[in-house]
């Protein structure tokens, strides 16, 4: 009697840096038994742009317009943090009224951010008809932030020491009416993304993360949210004018894929009370106060709830009219731990809406590369030289 012999056979699926399904450079190299992922590898560093090391060249002022397009999403949250830190090095207090309007607006821009993901994760689980719906309501709110700002993607609202726009009654008005409008249609997309067939077919029970691994992986904003991790710099460490205008934290227990839908949408309701309270009693005063051309030397940590979870900032400063270090760590690495441990053990067509679950931006994400060469070789580069180095790299390629 023969003996049939049967062998396990493994392939390796590389996903990116360039692929249909991601919309930024990323490189993930998925190894799949059959149809069943076995493990996970996630490779960084495709959309490196080198912020961190010119804002050293640059002034306090000048960086500023540079740190909001770190990302297009999130930028005035960014901007936020770089200003708080270089506040609070200087030692300058801003005005209530500026606070209240960094907030609001702060608020506006989860909104869109919640918005925008929503839609894409949809389209990710061939919910095209979700996805249009909810992209169409987003051009509400950035709407708003346009009669705000003057703005639709890059807000510019924020200065060292305050806000260049103030808030007439006129766009209050606007405002409430455009949420009204919103809120209305977040009950209608909360139904669906909680009750739709197919869509919880794509969702209920994928990607499940219990409340410990979420807190052993180090995840961070709505992913850790939805794991029952309390974790939000609004509500544990509030700034701004989050002391006057309190969040509530949005929880859900059930740690899969629609539980996340679940927390996000739940958090558009909260956004869109903070917004109406500061429109109701938002304090009167000045915009902005004087900042000093040159920071005081000291060096300051500055942490924020952007749409995606804590964004954190070290800001160095050595006296001078700029800063000495910036290092910026964003919520999609403190999250992406979870991607590579939670795919396994998933269908192969299940990794994009882990993926997207945690709203993953990686132009947010990379910040430095560092070349660690076995023969010990070390250098640290001026901008010129890096700047150089990028040319001679891109001759080589095409010569």
């Amino acid at each position: 009697m023969m003996e049939k012999k049967i062998m396990d056979e493994t392939f390796t699926v590389p996903i990116g840096p360039q692929h249909p399904a991601l919309k930024e450079p990323s490189h993930f190299r998925i190894t799949v038994d059959g149809e069943i992922v076995t493990n996970a590898v996630v490779r960084l560093g495709y959309a490196h742009r080198g912020i961190e090391k010119a804002v050293e060249g640059r002034n306090w002022i000048q960086n500023l317009y540079m740190l909001e397009r770190i990302c297009g999403i999130c930028s005035h949250i960014h901007a936020t943090a770089y200003c708080l830190g270089v506040e609070q090095l200087a030692g300058v207090e801003v005005p209530p009224r500026a606070q209240a309007i960094r907030v609001l607006t702060a608020e506006l821009e989860r909104i869109h951010s919640h918005f925008l993901w929503v839609g894409v994760a949809a389209h990710e689980a061939g919910f095209d008809t979700l996805f249009m719906y909810i992209w169409r309501d987003r051009e509400t709110v950035m709407d708003l932030l346009e009669t705000l700002s003057g703005n639709r993607v890059n807000y510019s609202v924020n200065i060292l020491g305050g806000v260049k726009f103030d808030i007439n009654e006129e766009q209050a008005d606007a405002i409430r009416k455009g949420l009204d409008y919103l809120e209305e249609r977040t009950n209608h997309y909360l139904d669906v993304v909680s009750n739709d067939a197919m869509f919880l077919q794509r969702t209920s029970g994928i990607g499940v993360m219990t409340r410990n691994q979420a807190e052993v992986l180090g995840t961070v904003g709505p992913t850790a949210r939805a794991s029952n991790v309390a974790r939000d710099v609004r509500v544990e460490a509030p700034y701004g004018a989050y002391f006057d205008y309190p969040a509530n934290i949005v929880l859900e227990e059930r740690g899969d894929l629609t539980a996340r839908f679940v927390v996000r949408i739940k958090e558009l309701f909260e956004s869109y009370r903070l917004i109406r309270l500061i429109l109701d009693t938002l304090p009167s005063g000045d915009l902005e106060t004087r900042m000093p051309r040159r920071i005081k030397e000291g060096e300051t940590v500055c942490r924020v709830e952007a749409p995606r979870g804590e964004l954190f900032y070290f800001i160095k400063s050595n006296g001078t009219d700029m800063p000495e270090r910036i290092k910026i760590r964003t919520p999609t690495i403190c999250n992406m731990t979870s991607v590579v441990k939670l795919v396994i053990g998933h269908q192969l067509a299940d990794v994009p809406m882990i993926l997207v679950g945690i709203d993953p931006c990686f132009s947010c994400n990379d910040r430095m590369v560092i070349l660690d060469r076995s023969d010990g070789y070390k250098q640290q580069w001026t901008w010129e030289a890096l700047r150089q180095h990028g040319i001679d790299y891109y001759h080589e390629q095409h010569s």
